[in-house]
């Protein structure tokens, strides 16, 4: 197996909200684009939040949620994974983004959120105890991942968590 490396995240300096995801999977790998799998959540929710069309091309889409205040990035910056699931990646290879660059060149931020548990662990284990004094004005939140692969939480409680990037 050989490394897989997340894209430069989506944002400008008006970010309050940063959403973190952990690493891109195959589908979105090979699109080059966020979310790119046709039955992540991610973009469902993003239109029914902030209103942004799931089908308007990918740059509009980035465009919008930048001027909603929105950044979206990875907590990894590469790792060694077989398939698509957080659940093969290997700990052991496991190499965070830079988030001290980011969170100074994007002061504004004052919500991170988590698209999943391992976006959350990952961020929690190996990247916040290096922040401490840029995470203390921030809030951390995780959310129930738009993953296909979560499909034992129910589209509603999804939305009610989401509502959060409203």
């Amino acid at each position: 197996m050989s490394y897989v490396y997340s894209f430069p995240p989506v944002s400008d300096s008006r970010a309050r909200t940063l959403i973190l995801g952990s690493m891109p999977g195959k589908a979105s790998l090979q699109a080059a684009q966020y979310y790119a799998h046709p039955r992540n959540l991610f973009w469902t929710m993003v239109e029914e939040m902030l209103g942004i069309p799931r089908d308007a091309p990918y740059p509009e889409r980035c465009a919008a949620l930048k001027d909603n205040g929105v950044a979206l990035w990875d907590t990894l910056q590469a790792c060694v994974r077989a398939g698509s699931l957080d659940a093969s990646i290997d700990d052991s290879s496991i190499v965070p983004n830079d988030f001290s660059s980011f969170l100074k060149e994007h002061p504004r931020i004052r919500l991170i959120c988590f698209n999943g548990a391992k976006a959350e662990s990952v961020f929690v284990k190996r990247v916040a105890p290096t922040l401490e004094q840029e995470l203390s004005e921030i809030r951390l939140h995780r959310l129930p991942s738009t993953s296909p692969a979560n499909a034992s939480i129910p589209l509603d409680v999804k939305r009610d968590e989401w509502r959060i990037i409203a």
